[in-house]
């Protein structure tokens, strides 16, 4: 190889992949093989060398390359086409680009046969391997492609995920066991359910998931946050009221209960509702009719319930704080979602989906996660749950470069499984770095209770 040219071909080779190609080279001149690894790395990718058989193979034991450059003709007359049939079947993401400066067209042939996907024959110019890995890279690319597709892991159907315009992601036995429990909710469209789980696991979108997999599909899902509603209007906004019947109703307005009327209606935050109302929403509920505010005649509306709560309803009516009559009636169907640091086994497809979402949505090309920070992640905590990973996410896609997602953005450190504040950023000056940073964050252990870390979370905030 012409030493000289490698820096001219460095911008180019920056485009492609811009440094998260892992080469292995295998060759048993010491020369070439210095001269490749230092073409390669100058091009930011890492690359390291092997100039025995055996020594490859080891490497090949210890890392997952993305690429291998392979020669024919190795050490103590190895066979590098036998290698490439022994390495290939125990690695078939590698693509092998083989080199030899002894080929012939039957080596040639040999090599595609078992699996390499290009043939270069010494001595071989920059432009030369520059093209082969530029072809290469396109299949790397395209398998990793593939690859996150088949791993996607979405556990509903895509007529449905269009339809409540969410994706529900797991692999686990628990969210499995959720999903088939929402199902079967969803067959039985009169049915009340009750949704528990803590903050930011997603009790919306199973709500959502059993509406519109439901009879009830075409009319309309109602999601109302029963703490956002001061507590004065909270009888009008569910029962509405006539015109004039108080001070500010200038006009007829139908309740929540009425508008959703052969459709569902979603109560997050159920346990923040005031008990004076829950008498009322009893009967509500047991007698599919309501009375305006300001009338006297009954109006019927076949509505369902869909509640949910990041509180156990047990304590709740335990401590006299909800009516066991109305948690009876709410909850003819339980579903619980587990905390996301219960089901470790999500969180490596939830971060997939969610740098491909983010890089989709900003524009980006398509990022990758080290192997190593996402075994990482499935230590932490995670006391926002998916809402966190998400905007952990989203936060590392905006901020890193290239397209390997930037360690630094994640919650741990290197050297330690630590929470990082939230708002750390590498380029701060001197200044900024002296002042206390406060974390958005709080790592909690899983023996925690719920009211634990709203606590935890209220404080880090304040």
């Amino acid at each position: 190889m012409n030493k000289q040219n490698t820096d001219m071909l460095h911008p180019t080779l920056r485009t492609i992949e811009d440094g998260i190609y892992k080469v292995l080279v295998i060759d048993d001149e010491e020369r070439f093989t210095e001269e490749i690894v230092e073409f390669l790395e100058n091009n930011d990718f890492k690359a390291v060398a092997a100039n025995t058989a055996q020594e490859g193979i080891d490497f090949l034991n210890q890392e997952k390359f993305d690429l291998l450059i392979l020669d024919v003709r190795l050490d103590a007359g190895v066979n590098g086409i036998d290698l490439l049939k022994q390495v290939k079947p125990q690695h078939p993401d590698m693509e092998i680009i083989v080199v030899s400066g002894h080929g012939d067209m039957d080596t040639v042939i040999d090599a595609m046969r078992y699996g390499a996907i290009d043939y270069l024959r010494k001595p071989f110019r920059h432009i030369d391997i520059r093209i082969a890995i530029e072809r290469t890279g396109k299949f790397i690319d395209l398998n990793r492609k593939v690859k996150h597709l088949e791993n996607k892991q979405s556990l509903i159907s895509e007529s449905l995920e269009a339809q409540i315009n969410r994706q529900i992601i797991g692999v686990s036995k628990q969210m499995k066991g959720v999903i088939e429990m929402a199902m079967m909710a969803a067959k039985y469209s009169d049915t009340n359910v009750l949704i528990t789980g803590e903050s930011g696991t997603g009790k919306e979108n199973i709500a959502r998931m059993i509406h519109f997999a439901s009879t009830r599909k075409n009319n309309l899902f109602c999601a109302v946050n029963s703490s956002a509603i001061p507590e004065s209007l909270m009888e009008s906004e569910f029962f509405g009221h006539r015109k004039g019947s108080f001070t500010g109703a200038i006009s007829d307005q139908k309740g929540f209960f009425e508008i959703s009327d052969n459709g569902s209606l979603f109560l997050d935050e159920i346990a923040d509702m005031p008990m004076n109302l829950q008498a009322k929403m009893l009967r509500a509920i047991e007698e599919k009719e309501i009375t305006r505010i300001g009338e006297s005649s009954p109006i019927k509306t076949n509505f369902r319930i869909i509640s949910a709560t990041n509180h156990n309803v047990q304590e709740l009516v335990d401590s006299k704080h909800f009516r066991l009559d109305l948690m009876h009636r709410l909850n003819t169907l339980h579903i619980h979602i587990p905390a996301l640091r219960d089901r470790v086994e999500d969180i490596e497809p939830l971060m997939n989906y969610y740098v491909e979402f983010f890089c989709k949505q900003f524009k980006k090309p398509v990022m990758h996660i080290d192997q190593e920070r996402v075994d990482a992640m499935k230590e932490y905590a995670f006391p926002g749950n998916i809402r966190e990973l998400r905007n952990l996410i989203e936060r590392a896609v905006i901020l890193s470069k290239g397209r390997k997602v930037d360690m630094q953005y994640f919650p741990f450190t290197n050297q330690q499984k630590t929470a990082l504040p939230l708002c750390y950023t590498s380029t701060a000056t001197s200044a900024q770095q002296a002042a206390p940073m406060v974390p958005e964050a709080v790592v909690c252990s899983k023996s925690m209770k719920l009211l634990d870390h709203a606590d935890r979370l209220i404080r880090a905030v304040l």
